[in-house]
């Protein structure tokens, strides 16, 4: 049982109210996931560099000690640094040699992505959600039953570029998953099925698929119960399972599509009233992009 929130701008002239919009539905979610909350958020980005959301203690020297053309800030316990994208390699080498205790959560021209243990208002006050504008973005917020209560183990998932994963509900091959994913170079950090459910659909697109085309296959391939609610650099997609048995509700305006696990995760959105409120249809994809 956890609770999972989306939404994705179509009025740019929201953008500006996106961190609060998308906090405010975080929190509504705590009933369903009071253990740890994360997000991701799609802001902005520039041609040529890349951003890492690096999550772990003491930050402050980091930018210093890497050198080049690399600028950082930290958010509570995750520092973004902005590097050209040359550089990346050498940046994550350096990490896993230098600081090895520290995790990258996210990399990509335009996302950032946090995540911890605690009440999700207040890991959405930690790090300054409402404060933040952006396109569009995922949360999700967890009750940990199969797996202990860790900032590793908290969604949301990224194994590749601009692209995350929220999940609700269980997978039950994803250890037969990850041995045939391992080989293919998608690379995990945790034992948690829904990093496995992230690498798969990164694994897909490496390939060529279109996001779409990734997570119908995943209807295939992938073993269990499961709500995805999936985040790229320029879309947003929602996925649930043959037999749907998670509960899900979006809402669709001229100016947003959102998603969340139970219907007053999105009553306070903006016109609401006037919304086209609906259930996801079993095994069906839905997804939006970017013009």
């Amino acid at each position: 049982m956890c609770g999972i929130v989306g939404l994705f701008l179509k009025n740019s002239t929201l953008e500006p109210r996106f961190g609060e919009l998308l906090a405010e539905m975080l929190v509504v979610m705590t009933g369903r996931g009071p253990d740890s909350a994360g997000f991701a958020v799609y802001g902005s980005g520039e041609n040529g560099r890349i951003k890492l959301t690096v999550r772990g203690d003491d930050l402050d020297s980091i930018v210093a000690d890497l050198g080049g053309d690399i600028s950082g800030f930290i958010r509570d316990t995750h520092l973004v640094l902005t590097l050209p994208e040359r550089d990346e390699q050498r940046v994550r080498d350096w990490l896993a040699a230098s600081r090895p205790d520290l995790a990258v959560t996210g990399a990509g021209e335009r996302i950032e992505l946090y995540k911890e243990v605690g009440l999700p208002a207040d890991v959405a006050k930690r790090f300054g959600l409402a404060g933040m504008s952006g396109t569009h973005g995922i949360g999700h917020t967890r009750m940990a039953t199969e797996s202990a209560v860790t900032t590793a183990g908290a969604h949301p998932f990224s194994t590749g570029t601009d692209q995350c994963l929220v999940h609700n509900g269980s997978l039950s091959n994803h250890r037969s998953l990850r041995r045939m994913l391992e080989p293919k170079g998608i690379r995990f950090s945790t034992d948690n099925d829904s990093e496995v459910a992230a690498g798969y659909l990164s694994w897909k697109l490496q390939e060529g698929a279109t996001l779409a085309e990734a997570l119908e296959a995943s209807l295939d391939d992938l073993d269990g119960f499961f709500t995805f609610v999936v985040g790229t650099e320029s879309g947003f997609a929602v996925l649930r399972d043959p037999v749907s048995c998670k509960p899900a509700v979006m809402a669709e305006t001229d100016d947003y599509v959102a998603f969340g696990s139970e219907y007053r995760a999105l009553a306070g959105l903006p016109g609401i009233q006037n919304a086209r409120v609906f259930e996801p249809e079993p095994a069906r994809v839905y997804a939006w992009e970017r013009n």
